[in-house]
């Protein structure tokens, strides 16, 4: 498995908690979806949480960024209990980015009026936005599709696009639900370099991918979670998570 950056995972020790999960348990009627979870995002790194099918994967950005609450435990960003806070809120005074794992844009208008539409909310300078706008386009070499409405665009492109709009607001938690799904693997080489390159350009930022294709999401994260069961079951950089023994039997299996 090709590495495509360094591990600093050691460096997080002084990076300062963004976010938390308490002992947080959910249930949807008798199906328990996670029982008693707590762990730390830290600003600076990336991270990635893997596990099987209705593992609770998805379900821990939804508790992120308000849209659904938990039955017990607390959910901490900046040092505040948010636990009760709506999604508008966390988005405005916590500064969370989210990329959905489907659509997260407007099908009908351009990629720049998408941008437009976003940034407009978030900022009220004319001239901050565009600059923005502009900044955005260059750095994701989007300016040959700028005029193109979202739904003639490429997957590759449907995605840069919608982390164009999650980076509208300078986020400081950046939430990436399954980016990699149903694309080539020229589109998921380029979109993993995009990821690295954000953590260089931005380094408080704390970036949390959910996905499946496990060996995409190893190769960029200095350290991921898997769930299993409700609960996290392992936990760690990469290369320690390939040995966990846990990690083997839950998810990885003997071939990976």
């Amino acid at each position: 498995m090709a590495l495509i950056k360094k591990f600093r995972i050691k460096n997080f020790k002084d990076k300062k908690p963004v976010a938390s999960l308490a002992k947080v348990s959910l249930s949807y009627g008798k199906r328990q979806i996670l029982d008693n979870i707590s762990f730390q995002l830290s600003s600076g790194e990336i991270v990635g949480l893997l596990g099987p099918n209705g593992a609770g994967k998805s379900t821990l950005f939804n508790l992120l960024i308000g849209l659904i609450k938990p039955n017990f435990g607390k959910i901490i960003i900046q040092n505040k209990d948010v636990t009760d806070y709506p999604i508008y809120e966390r988005a405005k005074k916590f500064n969370i980015g989210f990329v959905p794992q489907n659509g997260g844009y407007f099908h009908d208008l351009t990629l720049l009026e998408n941008l437009r539409a976003v940034g407009e909310i978030i900022i009220k300078d004319k001239r901050t936005l565009e600059s923005k706008i502009n900044e955005l386009i260059l750095k994701f070499e989007l300016d040959n599709v700028k005029d193109i409405k979202g739904k003639f665009l490429s997957g590759g492109q449907k995605r840069k696009l919608v982390i164009c709009m999650a980076l509208m607001g300078d986020p400081k938690i950046l939430l990436c639900d399954e980016i990699f799904a149903a694309l080539d693997v020229l589109t998921i080489h380029m979109l993993k370099n995009v990821i690295v390159n954000l953590q260089k350009e931005n380094p408080n930022m704390c970036i949390v991918i959910c996905e499946h294709q496990a060996r995409e999401l190893l190769s960029i994260v200095d350290r991921a979670l898997i769930l299993s069961e409700c609960k996290i079951i392992a936990e760690g950089s990469p290369h320690s998570l390939l040995k966990n023994e846990k990690a083997k039997s839950h998810y990885f299996g003997d071939y990976f």
